[in-house]
This record gives C-alpha cells, structure tokens and sequence, in this order.
C-alpha cells in the first residue's frame, strides 16, 4: 500500500462510550443466571473506535460528539487526547450520562446492550460550530449511534466542502438513497444488509454499488462488487478471538489507505489488515495498530 507524505485530516463524527464486558462461560438463556469469571471495561463507541484507529494510522483527526459531565466523561475524553485526538467539539452534557455498552462474552460470541444516554443528544448545532474545519479536510466518517439528522446534515456538509464521506452503517439503520448517493463508501454487515438496503439479495445490493458498498462477515472478510466481477478478500487465523471492534478497525484502514490514494483493492486490503490486529486483542481500541506496525513488517 501506498503512503504519501501528507498527512490526511480526518473528521469523525459519532458516539463514545464505556463497554463493561462480563465473561461467562455460556450466554445467559431467559431467566438464568451464570456466574461471570470476571468483568473488564474498555473504551468503545463506533466513532471513538474509528477516531482512534485512524489517529493510530497517522492521521489528523477531529472527533466531534457528546459526553455526560461524569467520571465516564472525562475518562473519554483524557483517553481520545492521548491518542492524538482533537477533542474541542466534544460536546459535554451535564443532564445526561455517557453512553456505555454492556457486553456478555462467551464462546466467541457477544451479546450487547448499548445505552446511547449522551450520545444521542448530539445536535446539528454542534456540528455546525465544527464547520469551518470541514473546508480543510480529506474525510468525513459517520456511524449511526447517534440521531440520523445529525448524520444526515454531517453528509450534506462534508459533500458540500468536497470531502470523501465513509458511512458504517452500524448500527443498522435503513440508509436514505441521498445518503447512499452522497457516500464515497459504505461498510455493513451481511447480516444486516436488507435493514439498511432493503429486501433484495445480496449479490442484487452489491451490483447496485459497485466500489462503494463493502459487505463484512465476522470471519474478517469483505465483499464487493468493482463494476464487472465480485470481489472476495479475506485473512484470518486461529487467534481471531475478540471480535469487538472489527468492522471500526475495518473502516479506519480503509479510510486511511483512501486518503492516501490507493486503489479500491489496496484500500480493502489494508482495512482487513487493520481488522485482524484487533482482533487479537480484548476491547474495541486496545488492539488498534499504528502505522508503524505496518511500514515495520
């Protein structure tokens, strides 16, 4: 993969949270109770997730979103810092808590409950106090964990100052065709392809977005469709145990290699290599690589 000498300017606009993640050794069945072998908390949130990973990468990023005025709070906040984030448009709401995520992990699998509380109160005015940052930068990347007309006008603004504009559809949510049209690129996972496309098959949605749908299984692959074939890539290995995270890992990397200029091909490449690092680690952000993880191998 190529990288140029400048430095992309990122913006990204989503949610933060605490995950307080329960171990177990099976995923509780309605009305039973099973003793956790212990708890762990992490960073998370889809956009802080992806500001992370894309500070880590070498990028100037600019996190815009909402935390409470609580210890959860201030925790996010000291943390994007010390990545390297810009955290002067984080908006800090005194009537409601940060948003947190409860995790019960067991045999590969997690089971997630996510209280959006601050995120949620994300305002347009909010991104507007950011605008004049959107004219210098390379890249707007959004998630939907946080209200649809902040996305929605986020898209508009970053269009209309020509930045490329990643969506990760995730949580699921049904995408506006001025939306879909509007995006450089667009993450989703397969499972949940006919929430935000609708109720066609797969390789149906796919051909209808050539190079700017990419399709995410669990096992670290990706599919799409470059205008006259599908396109299948995936690496993964024994030690893809903690999958928290992948699909945001995923997006940074593609994010990045596109800011740099890179084919579509290349740009896959390198999110799923992204992907799988973290993917050894526990929690959505410990496992980021850096660049220099890359320019070392």
């Amino acid at each position: 993969m190529n990288i140029t000498s400048e430095q992309p300017k990122i913006i990204v606009v989503g949610s933060s949270s605490i995950d307080l993640v329960l171990n177990t050794h099976h995923l509780p069945k309605p009305n039973e109770t099973v003793m956790a072998e212990k708890s762990e908390s992490f960073f998370g949130g889809k956009g802080a997730n992806q500001a992370v990973g894309t500070s880590r990468l070498g990028a100037s990023v600019y996190f815009i979103g909402c935390v409470g005025m609580d210890p959860f709070g201030q925790q996010i906040l000291r943390n994007l810092v010390d990545e390297g984030v810009n955290v002067g448009f984080v908006a800090e709401n005194e009537d409601v808590s940060t948003g947190t995520a409860y995790v019960t992990a067991a045999e590969g699998i997690n089971s997630i409950v996510v209280v959006p509380a601050s995120n949620y109160c994300l305002k347009i005015e909010n991104i507007i106090e950011a605008e004049k940052f959107f004219a210098t930068s390379d890249l707007v990347l959004v998630q939907l964990e946080i209200p649809m007309e902040v996305v929605e006008f986020t898209v508009d603004l970053a269009t209309s100052n020509n930045n490329k504009v990643g969506i990760y559809a995730s949580p699921a949510t049904k995408l506006s065709d001025h939306m879909i049209e509007k995006a450089s690129f667009i993450v989703a996972k397969s499972n949940e392809l006919s929430i935000v496309f609708g109720d066609e098959n797969r390789e149906q949605i796919l051909r209808k977005y050539p190079n700017k749908l990419f399709v995410r299984d669990d096992t670290n692959s990706t599919t799409y469709f470059n205008g006259s074939e599908m396109k299948y890539y995936r690496n993964d290995h024994d030690s893809v145990l903690h999958k928290m995270g992948m699909g945001d890992a995923f997006t940074s990397g593609f994010a990045v290699a596109l800011c740099h200029h890179n084919s579509v091909d290349d740009c896959v490449k390198f999110g799923n290599d992204v992907s799988l690092k973290v993917a050894k680690n526990r929690g959505s952000q410990s496992g980021l690589p850096y660049l220099k993880d890359f320019t070392q191998e």
